[in-house]
C-alpha cells in the first residue's frame, strides 16, 4: 500500500516501513506522528485521490532522531571583478519511520 501525503510544503511517496528525512518537526524522539493531509492512497489495484486531500486518511509514522544534512556549498562569484563569496548551509532535518497507512 502506498500514499502520498505533504510535510513541509513538500510531498512524499511512501509505504509501510519507508524511513524518510522530513523537514524539521518539532516533536520528541520516540513519539509517533500522524499525518492527515493525504493526496492519495494505492492498495495496489484501487486508488483513491482527494480533491485535494481525501477525507479521514492518515500517514503513521515513529520519529527516529533529529539531524543535519550534509553541508551545501554555496559560491558566488563575478568573472573580471575580483569578486567571489563561499557561504555553507546544512539543513535540518527529522527523520521518520512509517508504521502504517490508513485509508
Amino acid at each position: 500500500m502506498h500514499a502520498v501525503f505533504v510535510s513541509g510544503g513538500k510531498q512524499h511517496r511512501v509505504q509501510a516501513g519507508d524511513r524518510i528525512k522530513l523537514e524539521k518537526l518539532e516533536v520528541e524522539t520516540g513519539a509517533t506522528i500522524d499525518f492527515d493531509r493525504v493526496l492519495l492512497v494505492s492498495d495496489g489495484e484501487t486508488i483513491k485521490i482527494g480533491e485535494p486531500e481525501l477525507k479521514g486518511a492518515k500517514v503513521s509514522a515513529e520519529v527516529l532522531e533529529h539531524g543535519r544534512h550534509k553541508k551545501v556549498n554555496i559560491i558566488k562569484f563575478k568573472r573580471r571583478k575580483h569578486h567571489m563569496k563561499r557561504m555553507g548551509h546544512r539543513q535540518w532535518y527529522t527523520e521518520v519511520k512509517i508504521t502504517g497507512i490508513n485509508a
